[in-house]
């Protein structure tokens, strides 16, 4: 009688080890990163190729898991219900419901999963080898139980096999780069140029381009030494050049290029033919993506692009930098201004230049106001305002306080930007 019991109480403590085992590599094998074991993998260990491929199969890895935790689980309690009716009679079921139910949270569930979820690597990866052979042991009862499930969901109108996941990849990393930067693993700027890479595909060469009434351009039938001067004085590389009318284009002038005959004619500027120097110019559509754009940058071994609308319309221009800007920031050299168009005032506030991407804004300062449908912080202003305001006039929308400050005709040159909460100056109107 004695070594009966002894047995029986041996098999519960072993069909426990084994609850603790399943419930373990449930959590583990849930949690571990797949991009981890993609890269341990790629380092030639062979057990996170075995754990890469379970999570590949999520239905038939949990499936099986819960199979065998569930038989080990109601098979330990029947014999300790057993066990406890031989020592306590009918009062035996209560105990052994009790003692049963404290020893599988803590030692079947609780500790096996948090053990797991502070090292899922490891733990997964050592489960992987018998995980594999259980799964395939379990696989017909697995696939049977599949089958009744999905029937029986799609009784109450639940379609799963046409679920697709919600998130896309690009999602994903964006919401875990947040996740790491808002717990402080990932500093600010390491989240703006992670962030920046994965929004080039989301983005339209309209987005970055510097618009056309900011382009600094160039008649070419000026007298050469006024272009001369004219780019020297820009500080800019390449300028565009226009015959007749501003928006004919006829070519691109490298300072170099320029420079470089300069010095063939000795310093005699009146002999130089200027149109002759440029670069043919490359027009490209606005809604060229900006990936894209990156990408025929690099074929042409180009650096600058015209941009046109849908009628041929020339709309602006962009340059490799622009690019290069949206990913690591500002690009400033010792020629630049430096001025971004942003200065914070005593108040709190912001005084803003009407033509500041709202892009820029956002990573700036950690804001999030919509850059859908306006570009610039004045279009922001004018499509939420549904009008062009009058200096003076103060709007409040998406958690800001916007005052116009100055206007020049239509344009919003400059607006007081205030987040609300913040300590402000009272307005001169509303």
């Amino acid at each position: 009688m004695t070594l009966t019991l002894a047995i029986i109480a041996g098999a519960v403590l072993g069909l426990l080890i084994l609850s603790a085992f399943f419930s373990g590599s449930e959590t583990a094998l849930t949690a571990v990163s797949r991009a981890r074991m993609h890269e341990l993998e790629r380092r030639g260990i062979r057990r996170a190729a075995l754990v890469r491929i379970l999570k590949e199969m999520p239905e038939r890895l949990i499936g099986a898991i819960l199979l065998g935790n569930n038989l080990v689980n109601i098979l330990a309690s029947a014999l300790a219900t057993s066990l406890f009716l031989k020592l306590f009679g009918d009062a035996g079921v209560v105990y052994a419901t009790l003692v049963m139910t404290t020893l599988v949270l803590i030692f079947g569930e609780v500790m096996p999963k948090t053990y797991a979820i502070v090292f899922p690597d490891k733990f997964a990866m050592a489960v992987a080898p018998i995980i594999r052979v259980l799964v395939a042991v379990f696989a017909p009862i697995v696939m049977g139980v599949e089958v009744i499930v999905k029937r029986t969901m799609r009784l109450f109108g639940v379609d799963i096999s046409a679920v697709d996941n919600v998130l896309t990849p690009h999602d994903e990393l964006r919401g875990a780069i947040d996740l790491h930067h808002r717990e402080g693993g990932v500093f600010k700027r390491d989240r703006d140029m992670l962030g920046g890479v994965l929004d080039l595909q989301e983005l339209e060469i309209s987005d970055l381009m510097v618009h056309r009434t900011k382009m600094h351009t160039i008649d070419c039938t000026r007298p050469p030494d006024e272009i001369i001067k004219d780019v020297l004085a820009s500080g800019f590389t390449r300028l565009p050049l226009w015959k007749d009318n501003p928006d004919n284009i006829v070519g691109i002038l490298h300072a170099r290029d320029i420079l470089a005959a300069l010095q063939k004619h000795r310093g005699d500027a009146s002999k130089i033919k200027v149109e002759a120097l440029a670069l043919n110019p490359w027009f490209v559509p606005d809604t060229t993506s900006v990936a894209d754009q990156l990408n025929a940058f690099l074929r042409r071994k180009a650096h600058f692009a015209i941009v046109v609308d849908e009628y041929g319309e020339v709309m602006g221009l962009i340059t490799l930098e622009d690019i290069l800007e949206e990913i690591v920031g500002d690009i400033t050299d010792e020629h630049d201004t430096g001025a971004s168009g942003v200065r914070r005032e005593a108040n709190g506030a912001f005084l803003v230049d009407g033509t500041t991407s709202v892009r820029d804004l956002n990573r700036l300062n950690d804001w999030n106001l919509p850059d859908e449908e306006a570009t610039t912080i004045a279009g922001l202003v004018i499509h939420e305002a549904q009008m062009i305001p009058d200096p003076g006039q103060a709007f409040t929308f998406h958690g800001f306080r916007f005052e116009v400050v100055r206007k020049r005709r239509n344009q919003l040159t400059s607006i007081r930007v205030t987040p609300l909460g913040a300590v402000v100056a009272p307005a001169r109107q509303e």
